[in-house]
């Protein structure tokens, strides 16, 4: 008997269904809201049993006014509008709970309609738990260009458009067995994906920032419960990789498939097989045992042998059987799964350079760190990552003055020098870099003298087109696994205690995370001869199949580990973005020969100061009212501070006697006017004069 509870025009709907999934009579939950029964002009979240604020119950600073709008509603004459006029969005904040639970099995669907204005913004989340904030599931951001984009764990998972001033209908249809999510645009599917979280709580709508003008209207969801059958396993999703990247990969690489099988029974699984194949091939067989997997628990199975991507549609089949020895289980429905890519063809000889401005102080750089250790590792050879540090230890001055030029905020990356992006799109942008062929190839040569510590790099570029204009040509060390010691060591971490999500392992760890803990991968060490290259390096014009050889000369200091330098000849087209690369540690680099050639540079810039070793930075940096000049010393060391004005009045000066290791030393900006200061940090007679903005 079906059951149906209205309130004039927002209903709460419960009705019988029969055999979702082959199981038998479940109760489907429907919940829908068209916002005719409040009354204008006042609150959302006291008129509504349902909607509350991230706040609370509502009626706060943070809910939304029922809006009377002819002009705006998709049916009848109310709907919502969410507005904001802050950068960081806001105050509007309403969330609407899809039960009294997290939903982790079954079916959902949400749908809603919105209008969006040209030129502006909309977003809204959903929520994976009761605590607002603990457990981000989804987000959708609605961009002022018309852009879709939605994210998991900051990840761009599927991308696509909207209409401006007319009102469309999303909807987003979830199947939590299996994972597997589907956008609708007004009726149309955009494309599915797997996602980072598979749990539901609630949706929070959100005006994210200062652009963010939308109404919303005609609110709905379905829950379709899923009753457990005694023996289950589900194939959850399947992955070419159980990294956060490499989901599509290079044409001719090597892959191995991830699969998560989840138990959708109530007995605990013990044991099952899991046949694997590419595009019908031969099956790859795994028989998975020692298990003691509970129920609704999941496990991911690395399979074994690796399969290698051809050219055009891969797609792999996956197929659990035999579950506990018992042969089939109590749903055929989901043993079976499969997942399509289509890998890109690099480009001959291509090399796509990231370079990544991070700082141990940025509270969101783990995810940078996460991206770029991922892209090294599943695109070895094809990408050259390199971490540009900011105010900490491991700073470049002049590289981090340049790339703090182009960038709004940290983390944020450069591919090949185009505009900036967030590192959680580095894989995107890569496989468009690497499919263009370059005008040049590059080859790293060296010679290293292990008493005095002198490498010779030779980057000899071949051009494979002719060219005209002014390329340069620079070259980059970076270094692996760099560690020290002290509190400007240890890693600000937004992601502790699984705050934001899942990111890579930083979600288990601590805030900040510990310097004995941390090792920092693609540290920037040196760039010559500068960020924008060497001028006339290749004349005014190049023809295709000349030579050019360029040789650049390091003394590297003897707190680097030369097994862990990496070398980045980068090839810098007339328009200032990076045509090609070439990256090489230094043992690859030797084993090909140094070659003799025109000497660029020397080691201007490296991070490192005379003895004692020691590095200065200074952050926030602009500061409203207060500043942090972060020191790392190797040994022990008379320490003094100095401020002069722009005109080089002496403002402050303070002697602190001797320090040693890592620390912090506060300067008070509030007594200051708004403009530039200088700092003068004095280290066993050795001062280093850096910029320090009052805002």
């Amino acid at each position: 008997m079906a059951i149906l509870k209205i309130k004039t025009m927002k209903k709460l709907l419960t009705l019988s269904i029969g055999c979702f999934l082959a199981l038998g009579t479940l109760q489907a939950q429907t919940f829908s809201d068209d916002f005719e029964s409040y009354t204008s002009g006042i609150a959302l979240g006291p008129q509504s049993a349902d909607w509350r604020t991230w706040s609370g119950a509502g009626g706060g600073a943070d809910d939304v006014n029922v809006a009377v709008t002819d002009n705006h509603t998709t049916s009848g004459s109310k709907s919502l509008y969410f507005a904001s006029t802050s950068a960081n969005g806001g105050p509007s904040d309403c969330v609407l709970p899809f039960g009294v639970a997290p939903l982790t099995t079954g079916h959902f669907t949400y749908t809603s309609w919105y209008k969006i204005p040209t030129g502006k913004t909309a977003y809204f989340n959903f929520q994976g738990n009761a605590t607002m904030g603990n457990m981000y599931t989804l987000d959708c951001y609605m961009t002022a260009t018309g852009a879709v984009n939605i994210q998991n764990s900051g990840t761009v998972v599927l991308s696509t458009i909207h209409p401006f001033d007319a009102w469309f209908e999303m909807s987003i249809d979830v199947n939590l067995n299996t994972n597997q999510w589907e956008l609708f645009i007004d009726g149309v599917s955009q494309g599915s994906w797997v996602n980072a979280i598979d749990q539901i709580y609630a949706i929070d709508i959100f005006p994210a920032d200062a652009s963010a003008s939308y109404w919303v209207d005609d609110v709905s969801y379905t829950v379709t419960p899923y009753t457990l059958p005694a023996l289950n396993a589900a194939e959850n999703s399947i992955k070419t990789t159980n990294t956060v990247v490499g989901q599509n990969g290079l044409v001719g690489q090597s892959r191995n498939i991830a699969v998560a099988v989840r138990n959708l029974g109530t007995t605990t699984i013990t044991s099952f097989d899991l046949s694997v194949d590419l595009n019908g091939g031969t099956p790859v067989v795994q028989n998975v045992t020692g298990l003691s997997l509970a129920s609704l628990a999941s496990t991911l199975v690395n399979i074994t042998t690796p399969f290698v991507l051809v050219n055009d549609t891969n797609t792999f089949t996956s197929i659990v059987s035999n579950v506990n020895g018992l042969g089939a289980d109590g749903d055929a429905a989901d043993d079976t799964i499969a997942k399509s890519i289509i890998p890109v063809v690099p480009a001959a000889g291509k090399v796509v350079v990231a370079e990544e401005g991070t700082g141990t102080w940025c509270q969101w750089c783990p995810r940078g760190a996460v991206y770029m250790d991922a892209m090294a590792s599943q695109y070895d050879g094809y990408f050259a990552g390199i971490a540009v540090h900011n105010s900490d230890p491991m700073t470049v001055t002049n590289y981090d003055a340049a790339i703090g030029g182009l960038i709004a905020g940290y983390p944020s990356a450069l591919v090949d020098r185009q505009p900036e992006i967030d590192p959680s799109e580095l894989e995107g942008n890569f496989l468009t870099r690497i499919k263009v062929a370059p005008k040049a190839f590059l080859v790293n040569g060296a010679t290293y003298d292990a008493t005095t510590r002198v490498l010779k790099v030779s980057v000899t570029t071949t051009m494979q087109t002719g060219i005209t204009g002014d390329y340069k040509i620079a070259c980059v060390l970076t270094e692996d696994d760099v560690t020290g010691t002290g509190s400007t060591w240890s890693q600000s971490n937004a992601y502790s205690n699984n705050a934001a999500g899942p990111m890579g392992g930083f979600e288990s760890l601590g805030n900040p995370v510990s310097y004995t803990l941390m090792h920092y991968n693609h540290v920037a060490r040196v760039i010559t001869p500068s960020f924008a290259g060497q001028a006339g390096a290749f004349g005014t014009s190049a023809t295709s199949g000349q030579v050019f050889t360029h040789t650049f000369t390091y003394t590297l200091p003897a707190t680097w580990d030369t097994a862990q330098i990496h070398i980045v000849g980068m090839f810098i087209d007339s328009t200032g973005l990076v045509d090609n690369a070439g990256a090489a540690s230094i043992a690859e680099a030797i084993a090909t020969g140094y070659t003799a050639g025109v000497e660029v540079g020397g080691t201007t810039g490296m991070n490192t100061l005379a003895a004692p070793d020691a590095v200065v930075s200074i952050y926030p940096n602009p500061s409203h009212s207060a500043a942090n000049i972060a020191l790392n010393l190797q040994d022990n060391a008379s320490v003094q501070v100095a401020i002069y004005s722009i005109t080089g009045a002496l403002l402050a000066k303070k002697e602190y006697g001797q320090l040693n290791g890592g620390m912090l030393l506060p300067v008070d900006l509030s007594i200051y006017q708004a403009g530039m200061y200088f700092v003068h940090v004095t280290i066993n007679g050795k001062t280093e004069i850096q910029k320090l903005i009052k805002e």
